[in-house]
């Protein structure tokens, strides 16, 4: 049998229940990984809380992104064998101590990577990755992202800092030394942002990215920022004639250099919180109080019977 956080019905944490399901054995493609971490993410809880543009079925399972242990292998895998530490984004499921999902789906952890960072990696690296690909830049552009501090925006933002862009980033103030720590000008959510960022950036913005809301999109707009350079995927982009740009498909690539620049120490993944398993409800209690620098993440220890093909760090 194995852990799996299932909901089967709208709400707040408290729907939330950790049930036991049987362990599944690996289809052609697939692989079953022993949870080791895995990262909450903004749409999961919204996901949860009340009908909208995600696909429910009740009972349904939660998670999108997790780093774990490979058990077993089905016919056709041949990229990866039992033992092999991966890191990866599922199309849901992810918070279970053991799930079985398409190879093509994880990456394997290089040793460096811690399980918490690794687990919270994927899918806000690869969608921090593609979003910045999205907009044509070069060095010494400049650019303005909102939610400067969460999972996708530390990535995001460190990301431009790499590549020669200047980055000006909004976050609440207990963030603010860490962006700057990071190559990040920082400002304040509120009504003084955009004579903030006015005073900071005089000759303007060259392109913009949301990763709060509506409220961030109109603070751009008010800045003469092109609609064409505004990327959201935190809401509605049509009332706004803007893009929503988030990630495109797993691509095992791009997975392998956010984690080497990880292991390199170029780009740093903050984990505010590590909840255990059966506290999930915790995590996202803490996750949505807001103001959460990186990820919050769910850790797993189920014990696995193949011998891990390289140490755990």
């Amino acid at each position: 049998m194995s852990r799996v956080v299932r909901f089967d019905r709208f709400g707040g944490p408290e729907v939330l229940q950790v049930v036991e399901e049987p362990v599944a054995e690996p289809g052609p493609g697939e692989v079953r990984v022993a949870l080791r971490a895995a990262g909450l993410n903004p749409a999961d809880y919204k996901r949860r809380a009340a009908p909208g543009p995600y696909d429910v079925t009740f009972p349904a399972g939660i998670g999108r992104e997790l780093a774990g242990i490979v058990e077993a292998t089905g016919p056709g895998v041949e990229r990866l064998v039992a033992g092999d530490q991966v890191f990866g984004s599922v199309p849901d499921g992810a918070f279970a101590e053991r799930l079985v999902q398409a190879e093509s789906y994880f990456e394997r952890k290089p040793l460096g990577l811690d399980w918490e960072t690794a687990g919270g990696l994927a899918l806000a690296g690869q969608t921090a990755w593609d979003a910045l690909g999205s907009q044509d830049l070069r060095a010494g552009d400049t650019i303005l992202v909102s939610a400067a501090a969460g999972g996708v925006g530390t990535v995001l933002t460190q990301l431009a800092v790499h590549r020669g862009i200047r980055v000006i980033g909004s976050a609440s103030r207990g963030n603010h030394d860490w962006l700057r720590s990071r190559g990040v000008e920082p400002v304040e959510y509120g009504d003084g942002l955009v004579a903030a960022v006015r005073a900071l950036a005089p000759d303007g913005i060259t392109a913009a990215f949301d990763l709060h809301g509506a409220d961030a999109v109109r603070q751009f707009l008010e800045l003469g920022v092109d609609p064409e350079r505004i990327n959201t995927n935190a809401t509605d982009p049509e009332p706004f004639g803007i893009r929503r740009v988030g990630r495109g498909p797993t691509d095992l690539d791009t997975l392998g250099a956010l984690a080497a620049l990880v292991v390199a120490g170029r780009i740093e993944l903050p984990i505010a919180a590590a909840y255990p398993f059966d506290r999930v409800r915790d995590a996202f209690e803490r996750l949505e109080i807001g103001h959460v620098r990186g990820k919050v993440v769910l850790t797993g220890d189920a014990p696995v019977s193949v011998e891990l093909a390289t140490p755990e760090p």
